[in-house]
């Protein structure tokens, strides 16, 4: 079913919780929580993508320990060929309602065909949180 299927779940920056091996990074076990399993299950099966990489970020933001709310992630797909980033990243959505109308506060997408991934595999990095809400100052400049 998800032969020839590249999946690499990334731990957060400051957290390794992979496993390197030649084929790329497996997640420990255990170590995978039960919203970012929902969110590669729904991806895996409504895209069928040939990479999907997966990282919960939670960890970098003012959120509890443990916490499931913050994630990026990689999904390379032939279903995005000849769709606009606006039109993918609405597909990607579409899989992940349930999620970001509850438990996800925030999910950075990168929606890549298989070509332009070939070109460009890395996962981008996200910046540093601020913490805090729109009044809250401290730490900004």
């Amino acid at each position: 079913m998800l032969s020839g299927l590249r999946v690499r779940l990334l731990a957060p920056r400051a957290v390794s919780g992979c496993l390197h091996l030649s084929s790329g990074c497996v997640k420990r076990a255990g170590m995978e929580g039960p919203v970012e399993a929902t969110i590669r299950a729904k991806l895996e099966q409504a895209l069928s993508p040939e990479v999907l990489e997966l990282r919960n970020e939670s960890s970098g933001h003012a959120v509890p320990p443990g916490s499931e709310t913050h994630f990026r992630v990689a999904v390379v797909s032939s279903r995005f060929e000849g769709l606009s980033p606006l039109q993918r990243h609405r597909l990607v959505h579409a899989a992940l309602a349930e999620e970001l109308a509850g438990p996800v506060h925030a999910l950075a997408i990168q929606a890549r065909t298989p070509a332009q991934w070939r070109d460009n595999p890395n996962l981008d990095v996200s910046p540093a949180c601020l913490g805090g809400s729109k009044r809250d100052f401290r730490g900004v400049s």
